[in-house]
């Protein structure tokens, strides 16, 4: 699906201006032009980047491509392209939580490219109908605007994986099952997925505030080193929610280790009550013919005697050491 939005220098929007004016609007050079390939075929992808902007091979390549890309900014001359990872919809603890958004960004224009509907993207484009403050300003501050919307959805995100943690620090001092412990791989797990994400976007944010672009205005890389802020905030907190999820997972190894040594006490402690029990009963159970005891008329009362004056006695050792 192509959508493109048409924001002339002087007069109102055009939020779904038709592909045959497309040509028209980009040859206004102080308009602006946001054109979205959502869900795009090869067909829209090439009518679009390689028909109408003639953009690298290699970047249009990268475009196609299904699987998962690391963010990156490559300068072309006279456009950037970038890839940046947005969430998903639903995001948390899913197999892939970030979708790829690619970029080309030229002085005039803003073309965003994406496999499938992106929610941040979404919510950007309802921005901007009430918003016209997002277009005036050009090319790089509408990129910016929709860079910033992306980077701020991973806030809320992160409050639940904190909630996430917050909760599994309680259950592995109250009940560590193993229905717990996969909790805590799954969270690792994805917590690391989302610093591999949220690691090179941050470079990626950092060479818009470094270098020397020119379709990007001097006075636009402040807008840009908020983002990176906010990214360097966002990996600061990923990296305390992982080592709050090393910490949880050593603490439920610790506390599985203590009730397994729990158990081994308990099996030890009847092992070696149950040791001169055994003793005993043998001894008296290999039926030799002259046993003295045998014939005696209290023998079999007082065998019980025995056993219980051991049972108490070894209970009564084992508590004075504290075994138990």
């Amino acid at each position: 699906m192509i959508k493109i939005i048409y924001f002339p220098k002087i007069g109102v929007p055009q939020l779904d201006l038709p592909f045959s004016a497309l040509r028209s609007a980009l040859a206004d050079q102080e308009g602006l032009v946001w054109v979205d390939l959502v869900e795009a075929d090869n067909e829209e992808i090439t009518k679009v980047l390689v028909n109408q902007f003639h953009f690298h091979p290699l970047a249009i390549e990268d475009c196609q491509s299904d699987g998962y890309q690391t963010p990156k900014l490559d300068d072309y001359g006279e456009y950037l392209f970038l890839i940046v990872q947005s969430l998903t919809k639903n995001g948390v603890f899913e197999d892939e939580p970030t979708r790829e958004l690619n970029v080309f960004l030229g002085k005039n224009f803003v073309v965003t490219s994406s496999l499938k509907k992106i929610t941040s993207v979404e919510n950007f484009r309802k921005r901007l109908e009430k918003d016209e403050r997002l277009y005036q300003f050009g090319s790089d501050f509408l990129f910016h605007a929709l860079l910033d919307q992306i980077v701020d959805d991973f806030i809320p995100h992160l409050d639940q994986l904190e909630e996430e943690i917050d909760y599994l620090e309680e259950a592995v001092l109250s009940n560590p099952d193993p229905k717990t412990l996969e909790r805590i791989l799954r969270l690792k797990r994805y917590t690391m997925t989302l610093r591999r994400v949220i690691a090179p976007q941050r470079e990626v944010v950092n060479r818009l505030c470094r270098d020397d672009f020119p379709m990007i205005d001097p006075h636009s890389r402040m807008y840009f080193r908020d983002i990176y802020d906010h990214l360097v905030r966002i990996y600061d907190l990923l990296d305390g929610i992982r080592e709050m999820t090393t910490s949880a997972l050593e603490v439920y190894l610790n506390a599985t280790s203590l009730r397994l040594n729990e158990v081994m006490k308990a099996l030890t402690i009847v092992s070696t009550i149950f040791l001169p029990l055994s003793f005993v009963a043998g001894v008296y159970g290999m039926n030799f013919q002259y046993m003295p005891e045998l014939g005696w008329r209290w023998g079999y009362p007082m065998v019980w005697v025995v056993f219980i004056m051991i049972v108490v006695g070894m209970l009564s050792f084992f508590k004075k050491r504290r075994w138990f």
